[in-house]
């Protein structure tokens, strides 16, 4: 049986090479589904405080992500926008 840890750790591999490929916003996705996968492993361990820590991590993630999809981060990857900063 594949364990929560084994499924985090494969949706880490998949969102890792989402980012190498330039799709953030679909690597982002994934890193998500892993957050939850482990959230899932600490509840299951009775690991309050990761359970807590883990949970507080994905909703900021989750809102960087949604504020992302909305363009209102102000930020580029690109070098020629790093001079504006």
């Amino acid at each position: 049986m594949i364990s929560f840890a084994i499924l985090g750790g494969l949706l880490l591999n998949i969102g890792a090479y989402l980012t190498y490929k330039g799709k953030i916003y679909q690597a982002v996705i994934v890193y998500l589904f892993a957050d939850v996968c482990w959230i899932i492993m600490a509840y299951e361990k009775n690991d309050f405080i990761g359970f807590v820590l883990i949970t507080i991590g994905t909703i900021f993630a989750f809102l960087a992500y949604v504020k992302m999809k909305n363009g209102e981060m102000n930020k580029s990857l690109n070098k020629e926008d790093i001079s504006d900063i």
